[in-house]
């Protein structure tokens, strides 16, 4: 490209918009190859600072902990479609009891994936307040998430680049189509008419 440029530099034919936009594809060349992998690369940082934070406090908070089937209820499978669902494993939600950290009871619904009997006994993830909830955040899925963040704002990154150059060369095009027909307008009458006596 910079050799083309080079190259266009004491051309005749070259015109200001031809210039204009090579110095614009080369501007734009530049920023997705050193700027998307910097966009990306500081917000992957940024989101895995932020997940890496909420992973420890998900860690401290949550307590797996022993609960107590009630009642299990049998769900059919999530595939609606019969030849699917036929070797899909069952889901069954269970009314257990559990005791938070605090010592407080609690009682509450859980699906799950295996099947358990009134009486069985099994773990559930539990907050400080033995509310339950999710499997608190690894690290290593902090780091994931974080390097997925990275790439799409570095894909976000040349995306919106591109579509800056792509409509700067289209304004540019249009200026130049715009001087073309002024152009024809001013000596299209007289075109093919050098050297004839009227």
């Amino acid at each position: 490209m910079i050799v083309g440029l080079w190259r266009w530099r004491g051309n005749p034919l070259c015109r200001g918009t031809d210039r204009r936009e090579a110095w614009l594809s080369l501007w734009a060349a530049l920023l997705i190859v050193l700027g998307a992998p910097l966009a990306g690369w500081a917000a992957a940082e940024a989101a895995h600072d932020v997940l890496l934070r909420t992973a420890h406090e998900q860690q401290r908070d949550r307590q797996r902990i022993w609960a107590t089937a009630e009642h299990v209820t049998v769900l059919p499978p999530l595939d609606s479609e019969t030849e699917t669902a036929a070797g899909a494993p069952n889901r069954h939600r269970v009314a257990a009891r559990w005791t938070g950290s605090d010592g407080t009871p609690h009682t509450g619904t859980v699906v799950l994936r295996r099947l358990v009997q009134p009486g069985d006994r099994f773990h559930v993830w539990a907050d400080s307040h033995g509310r339950l909830t999710s499997r608190p955040m690894s690290t290593r899925s902090a780091g994931s998430y974080a390097l997925l963040a990275g790439l799409a704002a570095a894909a976000c990154t040349t995306a919106a680049l591109e579509a800056g150059r792509r409509v700067t060369v289209r304004l540019l095009m249009r200026r130049r189509y715009a001087r073309w027909d002024a152009e024809w307008v001013r000596i299209g009458p007289d075109w093919g008419r050098t050297g004839t006596s009227n």
